[in-house]
């Protein structure tokens, strides 16, 4: 691929900055019917665009101060999930909100006892009639206070291996019987929740794929997870980034002591390959392809890369690196202190590190699969099919 996007004078960018100069402040609504939320996507969600066209979208929204909505859960995983598997119907009444940012969405994946094996889950879903009726628990849930759906894996046969009989639905956060109770991070802040599902009815028409083979679209789903994860920010897309940190030294006229050169110029060149490998993401993506190992190559260079952000971060603040209304080189402390305390859990959430390695030996170097302790044998061949890794990922 040809890294160098094209100059001024491509017509592809001509249209783009027309569109903008015609909509100079445009919604969430414009920006989803013209296709530049997510302009990978196919028609009429969004515009099939080629890895090129897609960078430069990107460049001239930023180059215009214009952001895309927020709705991380709902774009980069439940959006994808739906496009995959979903019925006309579904497409129709879900993706274009979604787009635009008008309805908020969050994971119901993880369980207490089912997180780095989620084939382990125990909320159950059984039908009953048009409905199914939902009993379990969930944890971790980003944003299920705010959301307005969430996509729910259940079990619906537990007589089969563990793999089998798990059912993905689309479930409105509004039912009767969900309780949404707060998580509070060491940052101070309330991202994450429990949820609780009690006698909960969910319309069968939410039902997403083959009733039973849900695990199928939740590796399709925690694929697009470690894509969105480690894009962007350094906290999981959001936040300051290694340019920021540098264009912060730089503004400060540099740094004379050559261990703290070193450690900037390692940030420099952590952020160029992660820069290169999603590149090489969206590629697969707009080729069709779902996200392979990259992703989880990407996802664990990526957490600890913003590890290493965060705490050069504090390292030069110096003393006051210490203190909660201090940071870098006399810059704002908000977002570089609740940076440096939200960075540990880049390594745990979304797919540890160490699962990540676990994916990456086996997928890409070819080495055994991870071996069944209680039995005493390797999780491969006829016996056991997949080895299963952190939140629902198989290594295949």
């Amino acid at each position: 691929m040809d890294f160098e996007l094209p100059d001024d004078s491509d017509p592809q960018r001509a249209a783009v900055r027309q569109w903008l100069a015609v909509n100079p402040s445009p919604s969430g609504r414009q920006l989803a019917e013209a296709g530049y939320v997510a302009p990978h996507w196919p028609a009429p969600w969004g515009l099939d665009a080629d890895p090129i066209l897609q960078l430069l979208i990107d460049d001239e929204l930023r180059a215009a101060g214009v952001r895309r909505p927020m709705n991380p859960i709902g774009i980069g995983w439940a959006g994808p999930t739906i496009l995959h598997a979903g019925t006309a119907a579904q497409k129709e009444r879900y993706l274009m909100p979604l787009l635009a940012g008008e309805e908020l969405w969050c994971q119901l994946f993880s369980e207490p006892q089912a997180g780095s094996d989620l084939a382990n889950l125990g909320t159950r879903a059984v039908r009953d009639g048009d409905e199914y009726v939902v009993n379990g628990q969930k944890i971790w849930t980003s944003l299920a206070q705010w959301a307005r759906y969430g996509i729910l894996i259940a079990r619906t046969d537990p007589d089969v291996p563990k793999h089998q009989g798990v059912s993905y639905f689309i479930c409105p956060m509004d039912l009767p019987g969900i309780e949404v109770r707060p998580i509070i991070e060491m940052t101070g802040a309330h991202t994450f929740n429990e949820v609780f599902f009690t006698d909960v009815r969910i319309p069968a028409e939410n039902l997403v794929g083959m009733e039973h083979r849900g695990w199928e679209l939740a590796k399709v789903t925690l694929g697009n997870e470690r894509v969105s994860l480690s894009s962007g920010g350094a906290l999981w897309g959001n936040g300051p980034g290694a340019e920021d940190l540098l264009a912060l030294v730089r503004a400060h006229g540099g740094i004379g002591e050559a261990p703290m050169r070193q450690r900037l110029a390692q940030l420099h060149i952590e952020s160029e390959v992660l820069r290169l490998i999603r590149l090489r993401t969206i590629t697969a993506r707009i080729k069709g392809q779902q996200p392979g190992a990259e992703a989880s190559i990407r996802k664990a260079m990526a957490d600890e890369h913003g590890q290493h952000i965060m705490e050069l971060a504090k390292d030069l603040a110096g003393t006051s690196g210490m203190l909660s209304d201090a940071g870098p080189l006399g810059a704002p402390a908000d977002l570089w202190a609740h940076g440096f305390l939200f960075a540990p859990a880049l390594t745990v959430g979304g797919g540890t590190s160490v699962v990540q390695r676990n994916i990456i030996a086996e997928r890409v170097l070819g080495l055994p699969h991870d071996v069944d302790v209680e039995q005493g044998m390797t999780w491969s061949g006829s016996r056991r099919s997949h080895a299963t890794t952190r939140a629902g990922e198989t290594a295949v």
